[in-house]
């Protein structure tokens, strides 16, 4: 949630000049920033703490595969979200599926509906500055690189 918003708000200081992606990712880096609050409070209300944020192996590895250059960088940067974004509905899905308590487990729920509309805002924002071809080819990549990192 917080690595979501700050990659939102990393777009839009690197892509200012991108007037379609301003106001969407303005409020992107918000809901993420919103779901943080949310699930930071929760933490509190159980008297836990908050881990330290470590370096996630299967981001790393996807991010060494992002292309220099301006449009390539970005369309590269967008997709990887959109895949990264992917794999939060997944596991948001199972979190919300094996928790007994009923109302956690429709929070995390909520959390998987949002990632997957932040992976449909990620590949329609690809869609609004790419052509389709560029983009399936590329996601296509992105998705066989994918497998690797989990692997």
């Amino acid at each position: 949630m917080k690595k979501a918003a700050s990659t939102a708000l990393n777009l839009i200081f690197r892509y200012g000049d991108h007037d379609a992606l301003m106001i969407p990712l303005s409020q992107l880096a918000r809901e993420e920033l919103e779901h943080f609050h949310q699930v930071y409070r929760i933490i509190a209300a159980r008297d836990l703490d908050l881990a330290a944020d470590e370096e996630d192996a299967y981001v790393v590895e996807l991010m060494r595969r992002v292309r220099n250059g301006r449009d390539e960088r970005f369309l590269d940067r967008l997709l990887a979200a959109a895949v990264i974004e992917a794999r939060g509905t997944e596991r948001m899905e199972l979190i919300a599926a094996a928790i007994p308590d009923a109302k956690l487990a429709a929070f995390y729920s909520g959390l998987a509906k949002a990632e997957a509309r932040h992976r449909e805002f990620f590949v329609r924002m690809a869609a609004h500055y790419f052509d389709e071809q560029t983009i399936t080819s590329r996601l296509d990549l992105w998705l066989d690189w994918e497998t690797t990192a989990i692997a």
